[in-house]
């Protein structure tokens, strides 16, 4: 099942609106359960947590900065 864009654009902007900030919380109190590790290994485990998030979504985020490409182009009809 394909996406149309709009539909992508709307997604993503759920996603970074509402799904990242509840992402970052439940990490953040999930990791406070455990004992503090090093600066390092904190450090590392936050990078890595930042990245594994959007792996699954990079199908909904590519091209979204685009312009729509299924849109009917008006420069045409301006004379340009």
């Amino acid at each position: 099942m394909t996406l149309s864009h709009k539909t992508r654009k709307r997604l993503s902007l759920l996603i970074l609106v509402i799904a990242l900030p509840l992402y970052i919380v439940v990490v953040v109190n999930i990791l406070a359960l455990f004992d503090r590790p090093p600066f390092w290994v904190e450090l590392g485990i936050y990078i890595l947590l930042g990245i594994i998030w959007a792996l699954p979504l990079k199908a909904v985020f590519r091209g979204v900065g685009q312009p729509d490409p299924d849109a009917v182009e008006h420069d045409n009809a301006r004379g340009r």
